[in-house]
């Protein structure tokens, strides 16, 4: 879990560098970000449900040693396109570090305490999170760009003894008990998210025809995924699931939180160093508050979960992250740093609250031979907000500014597409409350 944040959010704050050692544009740059996501929105379902066939601790060994290798690809990198390419392959890796370590605490924790070991997979997301920019922008002032990627080879080296040491061997079961996987499904899936994301990426701050063909040929995949799943015999993922309107919730509004997030990670940056005027390392030192935060609050957040329910700790994690949202939308750039650090602490508090309640509240539920492919589901509905953010929030971050290349732009206008930004945040986050309500409604109805 510490492995794969960290590969997201060391990425991000090294974006203003990237743009210059690459003599490249912020949308060029933006690939690096968006390239690993893109591999784990389109796999991590079916890397998830592989991972429940074949032995959970087998594919996470398989998945250290992709990440690792492909980190240190990334850190020997000659040019930007080599770069994305070895971020695509660091992005399969960290697709199956992130659906089966979730799946492998699922299936060792008692449910009574599941909240807390969720809790505890946050903190350590955020401490991946905060180390991500804090690390990066220190690594970037004394060794340069490639460092934030040649720093995850040890870390994953170590990872890789402690999985093989500590967790327990995966399970044999008898042919007759085991099923293959839905290996049309799973193409189709593939292919379908794909499409979506390219379709949220292409053009990068235009919408055109190109856009929606794309669009178009992922709701036709996505027609056709339903189709194929409703006739398998071994289905990856069984359609029953989404009757439940706690679970379809979740997977909502998962996608709307992420989103939000990914503009701090994304747009932070470009605010602090073109608005503020802060060089790398204080960049990276001013967006570690938040995820601080969100570390500290991780495990609490798990045991005020296991006593008061997911469902109401849902809500009021939401609530959190709309106030933080509302204030990034108001406070004017003469606030300085107080008046970004302040909003992001209640974000990033809030969405800890958040996400334990909402994993908790599914993985809880879910039959153990589901566990890895919801894990997937889990993680598919926030990269899917991930990539959202990066894309959309980037594009209208850009529009709002007032240039596409935000090298020239002044630092009024990065102010403004600031605010303009997280106005629309505040949005999403209303949409996903009034869904977590109106499936509390729903489910209490039946």
């Amino acid at each position: 879990m510490l492995l794969s944040s960290l590969g997201t959010s060391s990425a991000n704050v090294a974006l203003p560098t990237l743009e210059r050692a690459f003599n490249a544009t912020f949308q060029e740059v933006q690939w690096i970000v968006l390239a690993y996501l893109l591999v784990i929105t389109t796999l991590i379902v079916s890397v998830g449900r592989l991972g429940d066939i074949t032995g959970r601790k087998f594919l996470l060994l398989v998945g250290l040693s992709l990440f690792t290798t492909a980190s240190a690809l990334c850190g020997t990198a000659p040019t930007l396109w080599m770069l994305i390419t070895a971020r695509m392959l660091q992005g399969l890796g960290a697709a199956i570090l992130m659906a089966l370590t979730m799946a492998l605490v699922g299936e060792t924790v008692p449910a009574d305490k599941t909240g807390g070991a969720m809790g505890l997979l946050g903190t350590m997301s955020a401490i991946g999170t905060a180390l991500g920019p804090s690390l990066g922008g220190v690594l970037i002032a004394g060794l340069g760009w490639r460092a934030i990627f040649l720093i995850n080879v040890p870390l994953g080296l170590v990872a890789f003894h402690l999985a093989h040491r500590h967790l327990p061997a995966d399970c044999r079961r008898p042919k007759t008990q085991r099923r293959g996987l839905d290996k049309m499904g799973s193409l189709v899936l593939t292919l379908t998210l794909g499409t979506y994301a390219l379709a949220m990426t292409f053009g990068r701050g235009s919408f055109g025809l190109p856009n929606v063909v794309l669009l178009m040929t992922a709701v036709g995949g996505a027609a056709l995924f339903l189709r194929i799943e409703t006739r398998a015999a071994s289905p990856l993922i069984r359609l029953t699931l989404f009757r439940s309107p706690v679970l379809s919730a979740s997977l909502a509004m998962g996608t709307l939180v992420a989103t939000v997030m990914m503009a701090t990670l994304v747009v932070g940056p470009f605010y602090l160093s073109r608005a503020l005027g802060l060089d790398a390392v204080l960049v990276g030192l001013v967006m570690t508050a938040g995820p601080l935060v969100a570390a500290l609050t991780g495990i609490p957040s798990g045991r005020v979960v296991d006593r008061f329910g997911a469902q109401s700790m849902t809500v009021f994690g939401l609530l959190g992250m709309a106030v933080g949202s509302l204030l990034l939308s108001l406070f004017p750039r003469s606030f300085g740093i107080p008046g970004y650090i302040a909003p992001l602490i209640l974000i990033t508090a809030g969405y800890a609250l958040f996400q334990t309640a909402n994993n908790t509240g599914v993985m809880k539920e879910i039959s153990p031979d589901q566990r890895g492919v919801m894990s997937g589901l889990l993680n598919l509905s926030r990269n899917l907000g991930l990539i959202t953010g990066s894309s959309v929030m980037g594009a209208v971050f850009s529009i709002a500014s007032g240039a596409t290349d935000l090298k020239i732009a002044d630092a009024e206008s990065v102010s403004i597409g600031m605010r303009t930004t997280f106005t629309v945040a505040t949005i999403f986050i209303v949409i996903a409350l009034a869904v977590a309500v109106g499936s509390r409604i729903l489910a209490r109805g039946r």
